[in-house]
């Protein structure tokens, strides 16, 4: 019993690059996803608590001048690649805005290990995904358009930046 214990306590958790080289590794296709999360990585919040996630990190009053704002987009084929990017990036804590767009505002050191990591895993394997880290500025986001059915947004941010339809 002790020799178990012993061995428990030496395995280390893999980072997120270790995982998905080991998940590379084992093969993409055809099983499914490890370690699924709760609920589904394909499952939003609604777009209220959404915008509302947004307009948080866009109305904060003391933001870090460490901190940068920043959208992560992709289009991933494998389930699995994607399913593990998702639970990354929220675990980093980026907010998820779309099914496949996040928008973060973490400090710079994060920013650059998200990408790093992103980079290693995006050149893991074979492979026509597509990753995009865009910065961007706080009146950037503030100008934001929302385009869809049932969002008031205008009325929480005082802009008449909204279409509705």
């Amino acid at each position: 019993m002790g020799d178990l214990s012993k061995r428990k306590e030496k395995k280390k958790e893999l980072t997120f690059v270790e995982k998905m080289q080991k998940l590379t590794r084992s093969g993409l296709s055809g099983s499914a996803c490890p370690n699924p999360a709760s609920g589904g990585v394909d499952e939003l919040p609604s777009i209220d608590e959404r915008i509302g996630k947004m307009l948080h990190i866009i109305n904060a009053l003391h933001r870090k001048p460490t901190n940068m704002l920043f959208f992560v987009m992709y289009d991933i084929e494998s389930n699995k690649v994607r399913s593990q990017v998702v639970k990354y990036l929220i675990n980093k804590g980026c907010v998820r805005v779309q099914k496949s767009i996040f928008l973060a505002d973490l400090d710079t050191g994060v920013y650059e290990e998200i990408r790093n990591d992103l980079v290693e895993v995006q050149a893991a394997y074979e492979n026509q995904d597509s990753i995009m880290i865009v910065p961007l500025s706080t009146d950037y986001l503030r100008s934001m358009k929302v385009i869809g059915k049932s969002i008031n947004l205008d009325v929480i941010t005082h802009s008449k930046n909204t279409l509705f339809f």
